[in-house]
């Protein structure tokens, strides 16, 4: 029997299927299934893209695509929770990875990414993050990478600070996010 848990982002490019990881990462698990279980994630979009081409100001390169209810204030967002390192996990950022976003350690909340190739820098002791802490990986994409990887294409720039020319200029509307 398969106790991990499976949902479906359905974008309007296609559906991303992901296989979520409760024994490994309890509380970002939770806290994922927390925003799908009480629909909280209603007009969230996939709206930052980042690429070899377009982080010319980072010395560390990383290649993902990040969604979520966005990075400023939303009425949806729930209180952030404590980070668990993938030392912690055992997870690590590879390819399909699926972890959550943040600026600080224990200040995720609601946005998460998925890795597009093996990202070993997003683990903890990696140095994309200057604090060395890493992201906390949570899941795996197990359906739906084609997906994943034309929205890691499309086209993005612009000038807002602090990841210009990383935001897509037409953000992709997740639909839905629910079970399998």
């Amino acid at each position: 029997m398969d106790i991990n848990p499976k949902v479906r982002i359905q974008t309007e490019l296609g559906q991303i299927i992901l296989e979520l990881f409760p024994q490994q990462a309890p509380r970002t698990v939770a806290n994922f299934l927390r925003y799908v279980d009480e629909d909280r994630y209603q007009g969230a979009t996939f709206y930052r893209t980042v690429r070899l081409d377009n982080q010319a100001q980072s010395p560390i390169k990383i290649e993902v695509i990040q969604g979520g209810l966005g990075m400023g204030e939303h009425p949806a967002k729930l209180p952030p929770i404590l980070l668990e390192t993938t030392t912690q996990t055992g997870l690590r950022h590879r390819n399909g990875t699926v972890s959550m976003a943040r600026l600080e350690p224990d200040s995720a909340q609601s946005e998460f990414f998925i890795c597009i190739g093996d990202q070993p820098e997003l683990d903890h002791g990696g140095r994309r993050n200057p604090d060395g802490q890493g992201f906390a990986a949570f899941g795996l994409v197990v359906k739906g990478m084609e997906v994943v990887r034309s929205i890691h294409q499309r086209p993005s720039g612009g000038d807002t600070p602090p990841v210009a020319g990383q935001w897509l200029l037409e953000p992709v509307h997740i639909l839905a996010i629910d079970y399998v």
